[in-house]
């Protein structure tokens, strides 16, 4: 049976990095949203008996994305945790799955330097027969993957040290989900705010909802005492903005994120403990307007003209109850969201597979993005960090969109000279979101989160596409 077997080496120590491993959280960080979904969490954490399911949709027996009309298609994978040994090691084997036998065994070693060396050793055999190198090239993809994922993660979190107990909104969505991962493999406490009967470590809200008909806009509830015991609040509640900039969508589109952000600013204003507590609330750049050519964009910048510039508006101003009663707000402007599995990269995924891949809109434009991982960090950042004020959330080195899509097609190995017809996303969406989702050019400074400490872990295009494909 064939052998993989990788190393990571962490300047942090043993005791540390097991622990880390061991916390609720640890399997989502490790997972690559495009390569799995996790069905099951892991039923007992590390130790033998527990078992977890996964969806994998990238799987590595096939050596590349499977995905139909930007669909995930998923092939079901259950492990269960035989080996456990706290401090030295664990191992899972398959029960059911796409290899005929899979056998993963993670080693923790104490490294001369005072550090962690842990070896991934994967025994694996397949159904049917698989180029080795085929499968291996996945794995190593994964496990360079799982090595950026800690060594990023264990930074932050030695970092900023204090353990913290925080409520998040909007925590099922692609970056709730790994936010609150994050914030879970570090030590601190997650309460996820939820809008149905709450279940353990959730507690039910009311953030406002649209009315079905041609009136909308219902104001939102939340007992005040939900949030006494919290450090801070985390708000990324709002409908999607993708799809078509009908009446009622951008009614639900705007309404959803200012209510969300009054009722959470309010009910933070109405504690009157005198304990100090942040609110960090979603934003986006796209309070600047879809097209400033030749400028650079920072947090002062006058905000741009449209619809989604007035909503960005609308959402920032809704938390000022919270500002006004002394708590500490803080607003990320996001860019696009880099990530596998969702958002704006995951439609251009099926393009490029077949050959098919090219620039969005104008190769000239300029486009300002930011990993998935790394938007989840800032969000623990502004919370654990005296951050206040606007920070535009988006890496170092925006591109111009030719030179994203060469990027995507180096990483994919797939050519990436074919422009895409704008009749297409324009047919698909409408011109209203067409002009301000896809027909962009914002070249957005990152400076003030950076001056304000805050390292990003993938900040070049490139080696950031690679990370979020795992390859």
């Amino acid at each position: 049976m064939p052998v993989y077997e990788h190393a990571t080496h962490l300047p942090h120590s043993r005791a540390d990095v097991f622990a880390w491993h061991e916390r609720p959280g640890a399997f989502v960080r490790l997972t690559p949203p495009g390569m799995a979904t996790i069905v099951e969490p892991p039923s007992d954490g590390l130790r033998a008996g527990s078992t977890v399911r996964l969806r994998v949709s990238h799987p590595v027996v096939a050596g590349g994305s499977s995905l139909v009309a930007g669909r995930s298609v998923g092939v079901p994978w259950a492990l269960t945790h035989v080996e456990y040994a706290p401090g030295e090691g664990f191992v899972d084997e398959q029960t059911s799955g796409p290899f005929r036998r899979w056998r993963h065994e993670h080693e923790f070693a104490d490294a001369p330097d005072g550090g962690t060396t842990i070896t991934d050793r994967v025994h694996w055999e397949t159904p049917v027969p698989v180029p080795r190198g085929l499968v291996e090239g996945r794995l190593a993809g994964l496990f360079r993957f799982r090595a950026a994922q800690l060594r990023g993660d264990l930074a932050l979190h030695a970092r900023l040290g204090e353990r913290l107990r925080v409520a998040v909104a909007g925590s099922s969505g692609l970056v709730g989900t790994q936010l609150c991962a994050l914030l879970a493999s570090g030590g601190h406490e997650v309460t996820r705010l939820v809008r149905r009967e709450a279940g353990p470590g959730e507690a039910s809200w009311d953030p406002g909802a649209a009315d079905t008909g041609r009136t909308i806009a219902r104001d939102g509830r939340l007992d005040p005492r939900v949030l006494e015991p919290m450090d801070a609040v985390v708000n990324l509640a709002g409908r999607s903005i993708g799809g078509r900039f009908t009446r009622r969508a951008k009614q639900e589109i705007h309404h959803s994120r200012v209510l969300a952000s009054s009722t959470l600013a309010r009910a933070l204003a109405g504690l009157a403990d005198g304990r100090p507590r942040a609110l960090v609330q979603a934003s986006a750049v796209g309070l600047y307007g879809a097209r400033r050519p030749g400028e650079t964009l920072r947090e002062d910048a006058v905000p741009g003209r449209g619809f989604l510039a007035d909503v960005v508006r609308h959402w920032e101003a809704a938390a000022a109850p919270a500002e006004a009663a002394g708590v500490r707000v803080a607003h990320l402007r996001t860019g696009i969201a880099l990530c596998a599995s969702g958002g704006a990269l995951l439609p251009m995924l099926p393009l490029f597979a077949v050959g098919l891949g090219g620039p969005l809109t104008n190769p000239d434009a300029t486009v300002s993005w930011i990993t998935l991982d790394d938007l989840a960090r800032a969000y623990l950042y502004a919370v654990a960090e005296p951050l206040s004020g606007p920070y535009n959330a988006v890496a170092p080195d925006p591109a111009t969109w030719g030179e994203f899509a060469a990027g995507l097609g180096r990483v994919m190995n797939r050519p990436a000279a074919v422009p895409t017809p704008g009749f297409g996303p324009r047919l698909l969406l409408g011109r209203g979101a067409y002009d301000q989702l896809v027909r962009t050019d914002q070249r957005v400074s990152c400076e003030r989160l950076q001056d304000a400490g805050f390292a990003f872990e993938q900040s070049a295009l490139r080696g950031a596409l690679a990370h979020v494909l795992a390859h």
